[in-house]
């Protein structure tokens, strides 16, 4: 049609009035989104995330389903009936499985004092772990609010920094060591130095996230606005950090049992009477060539659990990414 008959045309011919439909022009017709189902069809897409995960839930099974119900002391007798019978004291796997007959509890040979090798390195395990994943949680959050609110503060900014610069200077295994001897070994004290002031380096790094994101126009609107700080940090950044915080719990987990079998291995982590990874690993060394499934042992578990945790928790912090679900 040419323009000058489109000019002698009235509006009413021009236009027409299409009448109501439940159909809604502005109806968005994408799928709906949700973010985290997002996060674990990514995850679960990779293959090998399936194998990690059967292998970390056996170990978790072991870890606290099976070690609890261990009664573990290497020199009480009701506990422990081989410490009578020295014919029994570090005995390898065949030559155990000759002694007791097979079974899962003797698979790895006995100890210095007859004890199940086995039945040790799990009731190790679960106090490691679960040292590990109570000191992440505590330094997590602590870290991660604090600074969250360090970034977005330029007050608490100026304090914490030089709190920051006092204590960050100081070698963090140094002041561990330290704090063990001062308030003695054990479960709980162990725990006290690891969190002390294992959640400031978190808090740091929190900080020079939120920093970034801290005045970007929807901040700036919800802060002009009237909205407190604590909203705006749990509304508007906290969100926005999630793979990035999901990235430090990958690398923390692992870290804490690291912790705790190096320093264990020294000698300054669990007292005598906690069984964990660190003092059989402590115990092994000194009888590695004599006894060597003894050291290797444990060595194997741990090294195993830190490279499963660590590897599981950084694919999911990259599938956390949400520009990895395109």
């Amino acid at each position: 049609m040419e323009l000058s008959e489109l000019e002698t045309k009235s509006e009413d011919e021009l236009f027409v009035l299409l009448p109501e439909s439940n159909f809604n022009p502005e109806k968005i017709t994408a799928p709906r989104y949700s973010y985290w189902k997002s996060v674990f069809r990514v995850f679960f897409k990779k293959k090998t995330n399936w194998v990690i995960l059967a292998i970390l839930l056996v170990m978790l099974i072991f870890t606290y389903l099976y070690a609890p119900f261990i009664k573990f002391n290497t020199l009480d007798y009701m506990v422990n009936p081989n410490i009578l019978n020295p014919q029994t004291y570090n005995l390898s796997p065949s030559k155990a499985i000759r002694q007791f007959g097979f079974s899962l509890e003797y698979c790895l040979g006995t100890g210095p004092n007859g004890e199940s090798l086995f039945n040790h390195m799990w009731k190790g395990a679960q106090n490691s772990l679960s040292l590990s994943l109570i000191c992440a949680a505590i330094n997590l959050s602590i870290g991660i609010i604090v600074g969250a609110i360090w970034g977005f503060s330029k007050k608490v900014d100026t304090i914490m920094i030089e709190v920051y610069n006092i204590i960050g200077n100081i070698p963090y295994l140094l002041f561990i060591s330290v704090f063990v001897m001062v308030v003695g070994t054990g479960f709980w004290s162990f725990v006290a130095a690891l969190t002390v002031t294992g959640w400031l380096g978190i808090a740091y790094f929190i900080r020079t996230q939120v920093i970034i994101i801290r005045d970007r126009e929807y901040n700036l609107a919800s802060k002009c606005l009237g909205t407190n700080i604590w909203k705006i940090v749990t509304r508007n950044i906290l969100p926005f950090l999630t793979s990035v915080i999901v990235t430090i719990i990958a690398t923390e987990v692992p870290s804490y049992i690291s912790y705790e079998v190096f320093l264990s291995y020294l000698g300054i982590g669990m007292n005598a009477s906690t069984p964990s990874l660190g003092r059989l690993i402590n115990t092994g060394q000194i009888v590695m060539y004599t006894y060597p499934v003894q050291f290797i042992a444990p060595v194997l578990l741990a090294s195993t659990l830190t490279i499963i945790l660590y590897v599981a928790g950084q694919n999911l912090a990259d599938a956390s990414d949400p520009r990895t679900h395109m």
